[in-house]
């Protein structure tokens, strides 16, 4: 029997990442910006809800599927783009991927990845995939990335608004980002880890495998990480986004990640983006910053129930994930609890997660009195006091 056996929630998975992994690479998970008000209320908002449950409802026909980003999803979320994802498992994306091909579930690969828009297509060659850019100040790193995506079969895309600059994450500046520290960091970490050790050795040298043609060292992830940094173009705008959203074309859609107010959700909607992710980066950007939760209900109201509102931030349960539905998200993107079960037994870690959210959505549907995910509501939630 593995660990994971007796892994029954996402929290049991936390800990046993935790376990596995180098402090430095458990902490790039879990720390966030400033004082990480941000990133402590992205979990906290959603106990500020009850449920209202009904009763004597048949609910014995329950179908999780949902549309996402013009796929169908077995499930109403979708894998988020995360950065360096084989700091936590030697297979890094590729276990990721493989994972939501065989669920049908979209996966978003970040540009800052460490596998190769193609190779993580020619892993998965049926799955959904979508790929997440950034404006750089070197445009013509984007143009790249879009016609590579395109080649490699990628669905759509996702801007990332959020990222003027860096977000001040002070924790990974301790542990050594960017610097030399890093590495000393990593090694004594590692010590302790010795499995993790072994995978991250086997593994080949960790590179930012979609930049290793434009960066200095190879896209080397502890050298190049100032000259990442410096790209962040600070001057972008919403005619830069619609500029990108012509170069992609009608073919492939193009959502706005990283909106954080409603009237920003309603922008977009007007000018044409096929839709948008409400998110503050996981409390890794601004603190302070509302929660997906807090701008939602409102920001659905104004848009009416047709365009796409997808949100993430904080989501560690199936019952969290009906919750953001009850208040109006079309669906959902969950990053952080994949990346605990993928550092905590691999892909059959990643496996584990979708099994624990899909179970407990089902069962907290079947708990509230509803038939479907179409008959959610707010009329299925009380907002508790004091929290």
């Amino acid at each position: 029997m593995s660990n994971l056996d007796h892994c029954y929630s996402v929290e049991d998975l936390i800990k046993l990442s935790k376990k596995n992994l180098p402090p430095v690479c458990y902490d790039y998970i879990t720390r966030g910006s400033d004082k990480e008000i941000t990133l402590e209320r992205n979990k906290s908002i959603f106990d500020s809800y009850t449920f209202n449950p009904k009763i004597l409802v048949d609910v014995s026909n329950i179908d999780l599927k949902t549309d996402i980003m013009g796929v169908q999803s077995s499930v109403p979320f979708a894998f988020a783009p995360t950065g360096m994802t084989r700091l936590f498992d030697k297979e890094g994306e590729k276990a990721v991927v493989r994972v939501a091909q065989n669920y049908g579930i979209p996966y978003c690969l970040s540009t800052v990845s460490t596998t190769s828009i193609e190779d993580v297509a020619q892993e998965a060659k049926s799955a959904n995939l979508f790929f997440q850019l950034y404006i750089w100040k070197k445009r013509e790193w984007i143009y790249d990335f879009i016609q590579r995506s395109k080649k490699s079969g990628y669905k759509g895309f996702l801007l990332a608004v959020d990222f003027p600059v860096l977000g001040n994450r002070i924790k990974d500046k301790r542990n050594g980002q960017g610097t030399p520290r890093l590495k000393k960091n990593m090694i004594l970490g590692a010590l302790t880890k010795p499995k993790w050790a072994i995978g991250f050795i086997s593994g080949g040298k960790l590179v930012l495998a979609n930049l290793k043609n434009w960066l200095p060292y190879g896209g080397d992830v502890q050298k190049a990480v100032e000259t990442i940094d410096n790209q962040f173009d600070d001057s972008l705008t919403w005619q830069d986004a619609l500029d990108l959203k012509k170069e992609i074309g009608e073919n492939h859609p193009l959502y706005l990640k990283g909106i954080q107010s409603v009237e920003d959700v309603v922008k977009a909607k007007e000018m044409g983006f096929s839709g948008v992710v409400i998110s503050n980066h996981g409390g890794r950007q601004l603190d302070s910053a509302p929660t997906s939760l807090e701008i939602l209900a409102e920001a659905r109201e104004k848009v009416g129930k047709d365009f796409e509102i997808i949100i993430d931030g904080g989501i560690l349960s199936g019952s969290d994930i009906i919750k953001a539905l009850c208040l109006g998200a079309s669906s959902c993107l969950i990053g952080k609890a994949y990346l605990y079960g993928l550092s905590a037994g691999g892909e059959k870690g990643v496996d584990k997660v979708v099994n624990i959210l899909r179970d407990d959505m089902l069962r907290t549907l079947k708990l509230i009195g509803c038939p479907s995910l179409k008959d959610l509501s707010k009329d299925y939630l009380l907002k508790t006091k004091n929290l």
